[in-house]
């Protein structure tokens, strides 16, 4: 596990990159079809700025591939945990699928990228190793998701632990490089940070226990942008404390 300090600079870093969540500009479903990309009315896709007839979305064979205006069509590429993106000047262009329906998500390169992020003072308090348990079949779980429709993901593991009286089951819901990410609410929420939630990665899963570091919980992508979808947290992970730890309001 990073130390904290150079936790937070890699997660401003990655908020602040071309394809971060800080130069978001549209995201809009594509419907089956050659699709002219551009601002301009005639556009199946209109965009909300740029270039009044950016050029066609194609799907082929290989995937999606992207022809400027007068030009040859190229293909997307992806990068392990990163959806298909072609770079299309003035915009990273980006194939974006939710339940197998994809869309094109455009950011601007032009736009600034900039953040700073706050937090509540550091507490080794809030470092709290719980039990990890394995079910023994998975269960398929509901999840809401702000700016998107309800889906259904598998939950393969919960963790387990007791704060201030209360017996706590976190219900891992989604997974990052690896690692289970639980999306959590609690009583700070709407208040000192994100009303929807906030994500935390769990760290260090192994002999039943894994280790849950609240100091990096941190903002979702909604937090930043409206054309991110977001999962909502599950009954169970919404807390009756507050926790005073990890990222405040963006």
């Amino acid at each position: 596990m990073l130390p904290l300090n150079e936790h937070r600079q890699e997660r401003l870093a990655a908020l602040q990159a071309e394809d971060g969540w800080l130069n978001l500009c549209d995201r809009v479903e594509i419907p089956p079809g050659p699709q002219t990309v551009g601002s301009a009315e005639d556009c199946t896709i209109r965009l909300s700025g740029g270039p009044a007839h950016l050029g066609t979305l194609l799907l082929g064979d290989g995937g999606f591939q992207f022809a400027v205006e007068g030009g040859t069509a190229q293909p997307f590429t992806a990068r392990p945990e990163t959806p298909p993106q072609l770079r299309v000047p003035p915009f990273l262009l980006e194939i974006h699928t939710v339940d197998d329906q994809p869309a094109l998500r455009v950011r601007d390169l032009t736009l600034p990228r900039k953040a700073a992020l706050h937090y509540f003072p550091d507490d080794p308090a809030w470092v709290i190793r719980a039990r990890w348990q394995t079910l023994d079949t998975p269960v398929a779980q509901p999840v809401d998701q702000k700016g998107g429709n309800r889906t259904t993901v598998n939950l393969t593991h919960t963790a387990h632990f007791v704060h201030d009286g209360h017996a706590i089951t976190l219900l891992a819901t989604h997974w990052k490089a690896g690692k289970p990410m639980f999306v959590i609410r609690d009583q700070t929420s709407g208040k000192e940070t994100y009303a929807a939630s906030r994500f935390l990665i769990g760290e260090d899963a192994k002999d039943g226990q894994i280790t849950l570091d609240f100091n990096r919980a941190f903002t979702p992508p909604c937090g930043f942008t409206d054309f991110a979808i977001c999962p909502l947290p599950p009954r169970e992970n919404i807390l009756p404390f507050r926790i005073a730890a990890g990222e405040l309001f963006p």
